[in-house]
C-alpha cells in the first residue's frame, strides 16, 4: 500500500500573500484543520508551508492578534515533512510518529503537491479493513452454521 493510493488529492490550497481570516474562512467552510501554502507554477503547485487551526488558535488568536492583519506567509509553518507518492503507508506512519505530526504532505516525483495523508485518513482505513476482518469471521461463523442445519 502506497501513500499515492490513500492521500486526500482534494486539498485546500492558498498562496503566502492572502490573509489568515481568509485561511480560517477556508477551512471552515471546507471542514479542514489545514491549508496548504503553495507557489503556483505553470503546471502545477510547490507546498512551500502548511497553516494548522491550532497555529492560528495558539499563535494568533491566543495574543489577540488581528487576523486580517497577518499574511498566511507570517505564520505558516516552512519545516515541511514531506513523502513522494510511492513511500509505503507503513514507512509514512513511522514518519509520522518520529516526528510528532499529523498530517504529510504527498508529493509527486518532480515536486509537486499531489496530496495530504493525515492521521484522520489512516484512522478511516485502518477502520475499514478491520471492519472487513470482522465481517468476514461472522461471514465464516454464518456459513459454518448453515453447513450444519
Amino acid at each position: 500500500m502506497s501513500v499515492g493510493e490513500y492521500c486526500n488529492r482534494e486539498v485546500v490550497v492558498m498562496t503566502a500573500s492572502e490573509s489568515v481570516r481568509d485561511a480560517a474562512k477556508l477551512m471552515r467552510g471546507f471542514h479542514v484543520g489545514d491549508v496548504v501554502v503553495v507557489e503556483k507554477v505553470a503546471d502545477g503547485s510547490l507546498p512551500k508551508g502548511i497553516l494548522t487551526d491550532r497555529d492560528i488558535v495558539v499563535e494568533l488568536v491566543a495574543e489577540d492578534v488581528d487576523l486580517d492583519a497577518v499574511a498566511v506567509g507570517d505564520v505558516m509553518s516552512t519545516e515541511l515533512v514531506e513523502v513522494g507518492e510511492e513511500t509505503k503507508l507503513m514507512d509514512a506512519i513511522k514518519l509520522m510518529r518520529g516526528k510528532a505530526i499529523r498530517r504529510l504532505i504527498v508529493i509527486t516525483a518532480d515536486g509537486h503537491l499531489a496530496g495530504l495523508l493525515t492521521v484522520d485518513d489512516i484512522l478511516e482505513l485502518i477502520t475499514e479493513q478491520l471492519s472487513d476482518l470482522t465481517a468476514l469471521v461472522f461471514n465464516e461463523i454464518r456459513k459454518e452454521g448453515e453447513r450444519r442445519a
